[in-house]
């Protein structure tokens, strides 16, 4: 995810509270709304395409799948779908519909629509970034590829039932079928608003879309048929666009926003902690997150390995690290610390610029050369750009800055021409569920490495990617260990590629005003990134 942090304002995918379920208020009264800040548009609004930090809890919000979370935490629970059972070889999964769920245009929900959903987003003419997560169907690479006639281990039973069949075991199925991807959509709205589909969705979500007026506002309002009851807790959430971190931040505390989307400005982050009553407001989370530079593989001179390595050793990371006032540490691999799998004993590459130096030269670049690199323009982004163009400098590398609005840098990374480094802030890699293969599939493996995809070093390696799915057949609970250190060898195995320079790993801050109220949890959500729309609820309410 997708997908951004606090520097842009989003939470991570983290073990909230080891499982725990958030506390939420049942018995909270709805009604209310609350107002949420944005700099910039939302890019789309469709579960098939949308992937980025600032979209990721409006689609939660508007759609929902078979599977979904408990809210706050990372515990799996039934969504759409009444009962879920798997066969003994872990083959077929068989879902049953609840009764009576219906999409915002009044229509019942049936099994047809799970099916045409999961088509729709891995047939490629969609050209979803999700499509690859859903690999392990049966059906999926002959689809996926234009052939065949849809995804043949997607099966009707009935109305209520759909059976779905793996072409091998997979431990991340379940999360998969809760992913936004995942999502389920109505056939007759998708058709009959085409390319439009991500301005006007329709889902079955706990809000439904009232309004949008581009570059200035967005506003969900109350599906009042929503499948769960008492939920949402709101009557509408607006989202401000178009608004400045600073500005926004100013409007919050003028009692004119409730929660800065973008997050707390870093110029303004030790203003706000060290005023004891803003701080009140503060709410912190962990997250599964890594922020990184990417190296595009396809485009000299990152196509040497050297050069990339040589990357590696010239970026000087506690200095970045003190650039955002030490709310992270410094990361050598691309999994963070608190994910399974990660390599403790894997020392990285060393702030080492003589033998980056050193490096170049053998790669045949003595005299360094001229790249680009692609950066967010929301602070500390463009500063974070500027410390990477000094270091490589040392080296002899001279990098010309490219600060572009977020969907100019996700377009440019989505093509495998256009970007030669990418640094990932605002747009950094959280995971969409916590398991290490997460980590991979989308940004490092060849699934990824598509047009439109979020791989933007644009690394493809075979061998990786079939030990990648053997560490994910080992569905067998009894087998966790063994796959976890199979995982562990691929990302060391990674780094030796170097097709990223990792730079660290973050928590996530955000402010909430004092009309808001629900489980801290619930504002950052490790699911919802990065709030839980759906329970959080006005104490204005009546």
């Amino acid at each position: 995810m997708k997908r951004n942090t606090f520097l842009a304002g989003v939470a991570g995918l983290a073990l909230a509270a080891g499982g725990a379920f958030a506390q939420v208020n049942e018995d909270a009264p709805q009604g209310g709304e609350m107002v949420v800040t944005y700099q910039d548009d939302v890019a789309t609004l469709d579960p098939a395409i949308g992937y980025d930090w600032q979209n990721w809890s409006m689609i939660k919000s508007l759609f929902d799948g078979l599977m979904g979370y408990e809210p706050g935490t990372t515990t799996l629970r039934n969504e759409l779908a009444a009962s879920h059972e798997i066969s003994d070889d872990g083959m077929v999964h068989t879902f049953v519909l609840k009764d009576g769920i219906k999409f915002h245009n009044g229509r019942e929900i049936i099994a047809e629509d799970v099916k045409y959903s999961l088509e729709r987003v891995t047939d490629p003419t969609t050209r979803s970034p999700g499509a690859g997560f859903f690999g392990m169907i049966d059906g999926f690479d002959t689809w996926n590829a234009g052939e065949g006639d849809g995804l043949s281990g997607v099966e009707v039973i009935d109305d209520k039932t759909v059976q779905i069949t793996l072409s091998r075991p997979d431990a991340t199925f379940t999360h998969v079928m809760a992913l936004n991807f995942a999502s389920i959509v109505p056939r007759e709205a998708v058709e009959a608003s085409g390319e439009d589909f991500g301005r006007e969705p329709v889902g079955s979500g706990a809000f439904r879309l009232a309004e949008w007026t581009p570059g200035q506002q967005v506003v969900f309002e109350r599906f009042e048929d929503y499948h769960r009851a008492g939920v949402p807790k709101l009557d509408k959430v607006t989202f401000d666009i178009g608004l400045d971190p600073t500005v926004a931040l100013l409007r919050l505390q003028n009692g004119d926003a409730d929660v800065p989307g973008d997050g707390i400005p870093p110029a303004q982050f030790l203003q706000v902690m060290n005023n004891p009553e803003q701080a009140d407001n503060v709410v912190e989370g962990g997250q599964l997150h890594t922020g990184y530079i990417t190296l595009n593989t396809q485009m000299a001179p990152f196509d040497n390995v050297n050069v990339r390595k040589a990357m590696n050793m010239a970026i000087n990371k506690d200095r970045i690290v003190q650039m955002i006032n030490g709310r992270a540490v410094p990361a050598n691999q691309p999994l963070p610390p608190s994910m399974p799998g990660y390599a403790d004993d894997y020392e990285g590459y060393p702030f080492d610029p003589e033998a980056a130096r050193a490096m170049l030269a053998e790669a045949g670049f003595p005299d360094g050369f001229t790249t680009e690199l692609f950066v967010m323009n929301v602070d500390p982004n463009p500063r974070i750009a500027q410390a990477i163009q000094q270091d490589l400098s040392e080296i002899g590398v001279k990098v010309e800055i490219r600060s572009l609005a977020q969907s100019n840098v996700i377009a440019a990374g989505g093509e495998a021409d256009q970007a030669p480094m990418i640094w990932s802030g605002g747009m950094a890699w959280i995971a969409d569920f916590p398991d290490p293969s997460n980590f991979y599939g989308p940004i490092l493996g060849c699934a990824g490495a598509v047009s439109g995809g979020w791989n933007w070093s644009w690394y493809c390696n075979k061998e990786l990617d079939a030990r990648a799915a053997e560490a994910d057949a080992m569905a067998d609970p009894a087998l966790a260990d063994e796959r976890e250190e199979a995982w562990r060898s691929i990302y060391v195995d990674i780094m030796d590629d170097a097709p990223w320079v990792p730079v660290f790993n973050e928590q996530r801050f955000t402010l909430v005003s004092d009309r808001m109220a629900g489980d801290d949890s619930l504002f950052v959500d490790p699911v919802h990134i990065p709030v839980n729309y759906d329970y959080i609820y006005s104490v204005e309410a009546e």
